[in-house]
């Protein structure tokens, strides 16, 4: 940049983005003075190097704003937990699969952990049925990346979502108020246990009635 071009001669470009030719580093630097910009060497291994005149400040704002926009839409991929139980049950089962499918869908790689308890550490076949059964229901978006380990009383698996699984936010809202609407129908599917109440004794020695 500036003074601190060792070249003794460069193929300038100035801020229109027209070539000027091949001329000394020193009538470069008079150019650029003369336009109250820099001379940035923009490809020093060309022969000879080529420079441009241009705002650096400006220069330098506009490639970090590009930086930022660059890494807004390379979104890196997330690894989430989603943990459960080995005996988890049907009900439960059903509602953590569409949390699966949903974190899938967000593009999100997801380890599924099961933590054993008491007498299902002598079960270990118990988790391994799960996981499998979760891998075939979820077979249509995800794919199993790290197969079921045990590692002490934790049992792991990777899945993550299938080339092109990715939901728009129509689709996401709508599995989500799908997901919520047969939450609502299985609750009032599910027969609520009768309320026993005591029942009134009518005794007339017990009320005192007796005559």
């Amino acid at each position: 940049m500036n003074e601190r071009i060792r070249a003794r001669e460069v193929r300038l470009i100035d801020e229109n983005g027209v070539q000027l030719g091949i001329v000394p580093v020193r009538e470069a630097l008079r150019v650029a003075q003369e336009r109250s910009l820099d001379l940035i060497e923009v490809a020093p291994n060309a022969q000879p190097p080529v420079c441009r005149i241009m705002d650096y400040g400006k220069h330098k704002y506009q490639q970090a704003k590009r930086d930022r926009e660059a890494r807004k839409k390379q979104k890196g991929t997330e690894v989430r937990l989603l943990r459960m139980k080995p005996q988890i049950g049907i009900h439960d089962l059903q509602i953590k699969l569409r949390k699966l499918r949903e974190l899938l869908s967000e593009g999100n790689k997801v380890r599924i952990s099961l933590r054993f308890r008491g007498r299902e550490m002598s079960r270990p076949q118990l988790g391994t049925d799960l996981m499998e059964r979760i891998a075939q229901e979820l077979a249509d978006v995800a794919q199993v990346e790290g197969a079921p380990r045990r590692e002490g009383r934790m049992m792991n698996m990777l899945v993550a979502p299938k080339p092109g699984v990715r939901a728009t936010p129509e689709k996401k809202a709508k599995a989500t108020a799908d997901g919520k609407e047969q939450v609502r129908q299985e609750r009032a599917e599910k027969p609520r246990p009768v309320e026993e109440r005591p029942r009134q004794v009518e005794d007339a020695e017990d009320s005192g009635e007796a005559g």
